[in-house]
Order: C-alpha cells, then structure tokens, then sequence
C-alpha cells in the first residue's frame, strides 16, 4: 500500500507542477497535464500533445525527474539517501523495497541499492555522452545538444520512450550510432538491479555462479529478441524499404521487449501480424526488478513449467533442472491472471469510449499497461474517457498488477510480496 501512495503522490506532484502555465510554451488542458506526469513517473512514454513544443525547458526537465524516479523507484532514492547518510536503513524501508523489487536472498538489500544507483549513474552519464556526439554529427550542437542528450539518455535508461523529436526516432531509423546507444541503455536498463548486482558478485568472486533468476531472464530475453527480429524482418513490408533492414527489425523487436518505447518506423503502418507481435512481446515484456514494464520474462517461465510439467505428467514443476517453488508459481499464476484479465476489460471498455479498430485499441492497452509507450498514433484522439482509462493502466502498469491489487484488496499487501527465494524471482 505504501509503495502505490509513493507513486501516486509524486504523480499528483507532478501533475500540479506541469499544470502551470509558467511551465508552457501554449495552452494545455489539465487532462493533458495528468497525462503526461502519470506516463512519466509510470515511465511509459504515451503523449497526447508534443513535449518539445509544449513545455519549455523546466517543463521539459521536470517531466525528467519524473522519469528518474518512476524508473529506478522513489524507495531506491529514500533508502540510498538513508545509507548515505546514516548507514542504515529501516525495516519499513526493507518491506517497501521488498515489494517493489523481487530479489532472490542470495542478494543483500544494501549492496542492491548501492548497485542501483551506481549502475544508472554510470549508464546515464556515458548514454549522455554518447548522444552528445551523435547528435553532432546531424548538426545539432551547444545547449540544444547537451539538454537532448541527457533527456534522452535518462529516458532511454529508464525505459521511458519521451522524445523530444516530433517523430520519436525515425530521423534516425538508420543512424547505426543512435540506435546502438539507445539498444544498450535500454536493454541494461530492462534486464534489471538483479541481473547486475549478480554480474557484480560473480566478476567480484562473491560468488561462484550466476544465479538461476539471472540465467532465466538472460536466455528468455534472448531468444525471445531473436524471434521477434526474425518475424519483424520476414513479416513486415516496411523493412524491405529501409536502408538497414535489420537494424530496424531489431530495434523494433528490442524496443518492445525493453518497453523503451522508441521507434523507428511508424508504428500506424505496420501490417496486423506484426502489429500483434509487437503487441505479444509488450505483453511480455523484460526482467523484474528494472525499469521495464511488462508481465516480466520469469512470470513466463513459471507459466511454461507448469505447462510442461501437465503436459508430461510430472508431479515436480523445475526448469532448466530447478525446482521452482509453490510460492513463485502461486504468484506467477495470479499475475498472469490478473494482467491479462485487466487487458481485456479496459480493451472492453476503450471499445466503448473510442471508434477505433480493435487491433489499435487492443495496442494501445497492451503498450499502456506495460508502461511501453509505443502507439499506432491513436493517444492524442482519445475522448476523455478513454484518456483516463489510459491513465488507469499506465498507473497500473507501474505500481504492478499484483501490488495494485493487493493494495486495493489487503493491507498485508507488503508481507505478501516480500517471499525470497534462491531459485526464481517472479
């Protein structure tokens, strides 16, 4: 419960801050405002009116720090602030951090936190510096440089999809530079604090082996990359107009899975299978414990096991050889349940408030739940009903289906979620 009040606090503070008018570069109604602080803090990145062309640059820069926070999580911030300050940090705090990252025990709090922020620092700093030096090479320079080249490293980090461009990325759609700094920023950012912190135990000989978790979201990222690039490139007519055909199959593919919400070829023109693949890997999303949205790759997995093991007729549930245990399955299950079931209602109830085709509302669902960002182009025309039906979801998408519900439903919310276990982080 605490931890959907944090978020909903620094929404409405948000939202009040971008409300005012010394904030504007025109007229923006207060929806547009409540709109644009909730996709930030959710770090989802749908828009209904241009960034660049309706806030100023302290518009602009407080949009960032919503991002920041929504990305890395307001409890990262408070509780690193705490160990750098008095070394400790509270139970409350370990309970709250507790539901908002799933950590296996096999990593410690302090070292998690601590590895967080120096991990987004370093990436942000040098994702800056590496769109400082792209961007000059397409003309831009001075300030104007500086300003879009660490509001898009933070919002490519943190998965956020805010662009300052009037076309997202698809100016750049064969810059090889841009996207690969993007890709990086992005995908080290989705693959999440826990494959990182493990990396780091491991390279520091604190531990012997990766951990099951890690191993997990790393081969289920992968291949599902793969697939979605492969299907990207043979399934859609567009890459066979482009320059760099398979720069942009892959981008497309990473830019769903990541759930950075970028894009590179209009989103509106692709044709429906792709469109519901892309819908598929947004649906999926990337690991627990990042800056991506998503049902999460390990929810998968579980979902898989017990499939494999009904199928086969086995009593134990395992993966890869490894027991998964009940609790993670039980969570697993009511996640899958409870976000799928929340897609097709408020694609039932968009289908009401709007006049678009189903596979457009379906998209824009899916994107919004999963704090994507990516849009056929629809968000702007929403009535206002399907606005705040949007606002809904992406606030939603970013608290987590399961602790949204829990939050609603119980006040042990922060007990339940806060189950450990060496083997699999759901």
């Amino acid at each position: 419960m605490n931890l959907v009040w944090g978020f909903f606090l620094y929404t409405l503070i948000g939202f009040l801050l971008l409300a005012l008018p010394i904030f504007h570069k025109g007229e923006l109604s207060i929806l547009d405002s409540l709109f644009t602080s909730t996709s930030a803090v959710s770090t989802t990145g749908l828009v209904t009116v241009n960034i660049f062309e309706s806030y100023n640059f302290f518009g602009q820069f407080i949009i960032m720090v919503l991002i920041q926070i929504g990305g890395i999580g307001y409890m990262t911030l408070t509780t690193y602030y705490l160990l750098f300050t008095t070394k400790r940090i509270t139970h409350w705090h370990q309970r709250v951090i507790g539901a908002e990252f799933t950590l296996p025990n096999t990593i410690k709090i302090r070292d998690f936190i601590r590895s967080v922020i120096t991990f987004t620092i370093i990436m942000e700093v040098l994702g800056a510096i590496g769109f400082y030096f792209a961007f000059a090479q397409h003309g831009m320079t001075g300030l104007r440089a500086i300003w879009f080249s660490i509001f898009h490293s933070v919002s490519a980090f943190c998965t956020a999809g805010f662009a300052l461009f009037d076309n997202s990325f698809e100016s750049f759609s064969t810059d090889v530079w841009i996207n690969t700094i993007i890709s990086i920023l992005a995908i080290a950012g989705s693959l999440g604090f826990i494959v990182i912190t493990d990396l780091w135990y491991r390279l520091r000989g604190r531990t012997k082996r990766l951990s099951f978790t890690t191993k997990i979201i790393s081969y289920g990222f992968l291949a599902l990359l793969g697939i979605g690039t492969l299907f990207f490139y043979f399934g859609e007519p567009l890459t066979a107009e482009s320059n760099s055909p398979w720069l942009l199959s892959f981008f497309q593919a990473m830019t769903a899975m990541t759930t950075v919400g970028f894009n590179t070829v209009p989103i509106g023109e692709l044709g429906l299978p792709i469109l519901l693949l892309v819908t598929f890997l947004m649906y999926i999303g990337a690991s627990p414990s990042g800056t991506a949205g998503g049902l999460k790759i390990t929810t998968l997995t579980a979902l898989i096991s017990v499939l494999k093991s009904r199928l086969f007729g086995q009593q134990q549930i395992s993966f890869l050889g490894r027991k998964i245990p009940f609790e993670r399955l039980y969570v697993a299950t009511s996640t899958f349940i409870l976000y799928t079931g929340i897609i097709f209602l408020f694609t039932f109830l968009l289908s009401f408030t709007e006049s678009f085709p189903m596979d457009k509302i379906l998209f824009e669902v899916a994107s919004s739940l999963g704090t994507v960002g990516l849009s056929t182009g629809i968000t702007g025309d929403l009535s206002v009903g399907g606005k705040l039906l949007i606002i809904i979801l992406m606030f939603t998408g970013r608290v987590g289906v399961l602790t949204f519900g829990f939050a609603l439903l119980a006040r042990s919310s922060s007990e339940e979620l806060s189950i450990k276990s060496d083997d699999l982080a759901v």
